[in-house]
């Protein structure tokens, strides 16, 4: 009988598929087409993903294999998380990179191989542990503290900060030799082209068709002698099949200090794709958020339980759905057991390895030049005031410090803080402490411990916002800002028909 109910309790949790026809768009979270084209489709997710989960491990030395492998792994957990009612693919995150190269001194070259992941892995795994505590809160407390600490202005100067930060490791790669500048150049040029022009679903591969084509041209040239060339030693040495390369995580403060604080990078990335996958399906899903955390938090510390990669909900395969108006969640359980194969292939990762400096370098100019404009494009759609001195400030400090502070950390004997965990502190800082309202404040105050009440001289100090107290209102002054948070909860939803999920993270915790 326990049995019996335990199997009826899982097959409550996760969704009832329904079969749709495959021209029958948009195709909902707990719907599905035909398994053919669902097969189809999970390649299309696989290969959006690609390029950023390739290129992420090799920045820091990490195996790609692992990575592609524990990607497939921790897309299940966040699939198994969320009850099958999210659709998201977790792949490597770019916000680890700078810190992990901070902390252990590494330098991509063809085949290189970070010597410090350990120590590396277990800064990870702290990260997912301090990920999952925001996690556990968010489930029983709700997210809107998330969204008072990492504003859009906020979360938008560290996503900056971070893509500026890695550009000089770019550059140096393109610049490796004569050779490799032309070669970066090509690359960079055919990424733009097929964004650019490109036709259908080709212009959502521009990084995986720019270093495949770059990568062909490089090897042609090396076989009539102009270049280096590529080596293929390693290739000729690896096996076909075989698990991934594991590492077991060893624990240095110094390396903890400075990438446990991506958790609040990381949290702040899930929000906003929750938001827009909420956007495009025309339904909230809020009350999932703390789940989404829940899934991300345990990828990220089983991947650095076995030496690789934190994850993180990947944009690129939100992108894909804005274009398929496909959003079955059982298209990421497909995709993810692809990645788990493609990881079982050494001699796919040997290949890989074998990227040159000069195309490696074309396509970071590419990535990190996007991913600082995605902060700008947030500030955008927020509707950021630079008028206003707090938000002016905020930003343009931790901009300065995040880009600028190459190869300088902040150290307290052994804590270390690089130039994103410092971008990350004083953004969140700054911005609570350059108030404008702190009469109004130490008012409430005063009137909560005297007992007396206080009336807020103009509503404009003020923002209603009924979860949280009185003496917390001033605090949560807009300021100019109209977050995409606040546009993506006052969607009207009253003609969507669509309400598949009714569970919450509260009733998750109670049952």
């Amino acid at each position: 009988m326990m049995l019996e109910n335990l199997k009826i309790m899982i097959l409550d949790y996760f969704p009832k598929y329904k079969l749709k026809d495959s021209s029958a768009i948009p195709i909902m979270p707990d719907e599905r087409i035909p398994f053919g084209p669902t097969f189809f489709l999970s390649f299309q997710h696989i290969l959006a993903m690609f390029g950023g989960n390739i290129l992420c491990p090799l920045l820091m030395g990490f195996s790609t294999n692992s990575a592609l492998f524990f990607s497939g792994v921790g897309t299940l957990i966040f699939y198994i998380a969320t009850g099958g009612k999210v659709p998201s693919y977790l792949g490597s995150s770019f916000a680890f990179i700078g810190v992990v190269n901070s902390a252990t001194g590494y330098v991509y070259s063809p085949g290189a191989i970070n010597q410090n992941i350990s120590p590396a892995a277990g800064g990870i795994v702290v990260c997912g542990f301090i990920y999952l505590a925001i996690a556990l809160i968010v489930m029983v407390a709700g997210h809107g503290w998330i969204e008072f600490l990492t504003p859009p202005v906020v979360t938008g100067s560290v996503i900056v900060s971070i893509g500026l930060h890695l550009a000089n490791s770019a550059v140096g790669q393109a610049a490796t030799t004569g050779f490799d500048a032309w070669m970066a150049a090509l690359t960079v040029f055919i990424v733009v082209m097929v964004t650019c022009y490109a036709p259908g679903p080709l212009k959502r591969l521009p990084i995986l068709i720019g270093g495949v084509v770059s990568y062909v041209v490089y090897l042609l040239f090396g076989l009539r002698g102009i270049g280096p060339g590529i080596d293929f030693s390693a290739v000729s040495d690896a096996k076909w099949i075989g698990l991934p390369q594991t590492h077991l995580p060893s624990f240095d403060s110094t390396y903890i200090s400075m990438i446990a604080p991506v958790a609040v990078i990381l949290a702040a990335e899930n929000i906003g794709h929750l938001k827009a996958v909420g956007s495009m399906t025309e339904y909230s899903m809020d009350n999932l958020l703390g789940r989404t955390f829940l899934g991300d938090a345990l990828a990220c510390i089983l991947a650095g339980f076995f030496g690789s990669t934190g994850t993180t909900t990947y944009a690129e395969n939100i992108g894909v759905m804005s274009i398929t108006k496909i959003f079955s969640t059982l298209s990421f359980v497909f995709a993810a057991c692809i990645a788990i194969v493609l990881g079982c292939l050494p001699i796919f990762g040997a290949i890989v390895q074998t990227i040159p400096a000069g195309i490696f370098g074309g396509l970071s100019i590419v990535l990190f030049g996007i991913t600082a404009l995605t902060g700008a494009k947030l500030w955008i759609n927020a509707q950021v005031d630079f008028s206003k001195p707090r938000n002016l400030l905020t930003a343009g400090i931790s901009i300065v410090l995040g880009t600028g502070m190459i190869g300088v950390n902040v150290e307290w004997g052994k804590i270390k803080i690089d130039a994103i965990g410092v971008a990350t502190f004083v953004s969140i800082i700054l911005y609570q402490l350059l108030r404008e309202n702190w009469a109004t404040i130490f008012k409430n105050i005063i009137a909560k411990i005297t007992g007396r009440g206080f009336k807020q001289p103009t509503d404009e100090e003020t923002i209603e916002n009924p979860q949280y107290s009185n003496l917390l209102e001033p605090l949560i002054e807009n300021q100019g800002i109209n977050s995409d948070y606040i546009e993506f909860n006052n969607n009207d939803n009253s003609n969507n028909d669509y309400k598949p999920f009714k569970d919450n993270d509260e009733e998750i915790i109670q049952n």
